[in-house]
């Protein structure tokens, strides 16, 4: 059989950017296609063009809908990309609602940096546009979870349930009896909203994520610990405002707000989730009951216990009103979104708190709160960091060392190739010396453009 190549494009030594080229000789099969986010070298390399031919991959298959793993699609688009992009139907509600915020965000930014002075680039140009955006999802087509299908002679894929977030699955490709298994991102056990994570039963060759490949998460209730800085901000007069990514820590924040003011954990005050994107996620969760946890029932009440903010005048009414509230906005790592505008009232006033609950890549404002940044620069102005900053690290959607060795249990016979993908280098070589140590596996912790034969 010829050699199958691998093209690590992206979470190669980041944990951004994921999409790796599976070139079987006659077939070219493209797994996820994230954008780059955090670090400036990072982020300019969504602007040129990938080393590999677009018009020449056949298929892309993804793990599931979040930026870094899809938010590059439209991009391919225009480098010549013309095949299909599968997911399963639930990833491929999340992207189209991902893409469409991202094209429109990027158009609003690029129009306000013109307006306003603060781009190095004259005119400001996005990314991609809307209209970019509504191409590539003309190239979705969903697949089933939890069932082996062809794609090609000799070529057969499987996508199986991981429990990150809603939709979210590893990749198993067969190419003529090799087993390629690809993590994506793995999910943890015991989650609010998500079952359980299926575990991977044989692999010839191996791509796990490291997100958090150096560490364990705390140990603990994290209704427990938001109850205790909500009461604490209330006493002082305070808003609490909670950055969250719009896809499953909205919806998780959104039921353990609503439990805890239900049994008067907490006292009644105004709870906001202001982020048009979550919003449309909330629909997905009607559509996919199958995916989660919750009852239309249960779900109607979380919902109807917040206020959802529709407009961008809406956002300034809620600033406007002097009483504390709970604020959920995005975005998550604070790169963008409503969230933004709240951090410019509210950031430089010590009654106040932010709450951060997920993974904050570096170089984006959210890695800067966590490491104690004294001033946070937002639309070319710098703000004082005056409120308490909180890094609610038990929401973390992503599996931790301990869980990512264990979603590893069921594969009995060491595979032939161990690559730890999607981590920061610590992260990663942590991974790396507890996967040796525990399991005797020897893994390799590939660069960014690698090409590796297997």
């Amino acid at each position: 059989m010829t050699n199958i190549k691998i093209h690590l494009l992206g979470a190669s030594g980041t944990v951004t950017g994921s999409k790796f080229l599976v070139d079987a000789g006659n077939k070219k099969i493209l797994i996820d296609c994230g954008l780059f986010q955090g670090v400036k070298k990072l982020r300019e390399l969504n602007w040129e063009h990938i080393p590999v031919k677009a018009d020449e991959i056949d298929m892309v298959l993804l793990t599931h809908g979040h930026m870094d793993h899809t938010g590059f699609i439209p991009r391919l688009i225009q480098m010549g990309y013309r095949g299909e992009i599968r997911g399963t139907s639930p990833t491929l509600d999340i992207a189209s609602i991902i893409l469409m915020d991202s094209a429109k965000i990027q158009e609003e930014e690029a129009k306000k940096a013109d307006e306003e002075g603060f781009s190095k680039h004259s005119p400001a140009k996005p990314l991609y546009t809307i209209e970019g955006a509504e191409k590539a999802i003309s190239h979705f087509h969903s697949i089933m979870e939890g069932k082996w299908m062809d794609l090609f002679e000799g070529i057969k894929v499987r996508f199986q349930y991981n429990g990150h977030i809603i939709g979210s699955v590893f990749i198993e490709l067969d190419i003529n009896g090799k087993i390629f298994v690809f993590s994506g991102d793995i999910g943890r056990e015991s989650d609010f909203l998500l079952e359980n994570p299926s575990k991977p039963q044989k692999a010839d060759v191996l791509f796990i994520e490291s997100t958090y490949g150096d560490r364990l998460h705390l140990k603990g209730n994290p209704k427990e610990k938001l109850k205790e800085y909500i009461l604490e901000t209330i006493k002082k007069g305070g808003n609490v405002i909670i950055p969250t990514f719009a896809v499953e820590r909205t919806q998780t924040l959104m039921l353990l707000l609503y439990e805890l003011r239900e049994k008067g954990d907490i006292p009644y005050v105004s709870m906001v989730m202001d982020s048009p994107m979550a919003s449309k996620v909330l629909q997905v969760f009607k559509d996919y009951q199958e995916w989660h946890k919750l009852n239309d029932d249960e779900l109607n009440r979380v919902i109807k216990s917040f206020q959802i903010v529709e407009s961008f005048k809406e956002t300034w009414e809620v600033i406007d009103k002097k009483s504390s509230k709970i604020i959920l906005a995005g975005s998550g790592m604070l790169g963008g979104g409503r969230v933004l505008t709240y951090l410019q009232q509210y950031l430089s006033h010590p009654e106040n708190t932010i709450v951060l609950t997920g993974y904050q890549a570096e170089g984006t404002r959210g890695r800067d709160l966590i490491e104690g940044a004294t001033e946070l620069k937002i639309y070319g102005k710098y703000y004082p960091v005056k409120a308490n900053v909180i890094d609610l690290e038990l929401l973390s959607a992503h599996a931790d060392q301990e869980e990512l060795l264990d979603w590893l249990s069921d594969i009995k016979e060491e595979p032939s190739k161990v690559f730890i993908i999607h981590g920061e280098k610590d992260a990663s070589n942590a991974f790396k010396n507890i996967l040796q140590e525990k399991r005797g596996w020897e893994s390799t912790i590939p660069s960014l453009f690698d090409i590796v034969e297997v």
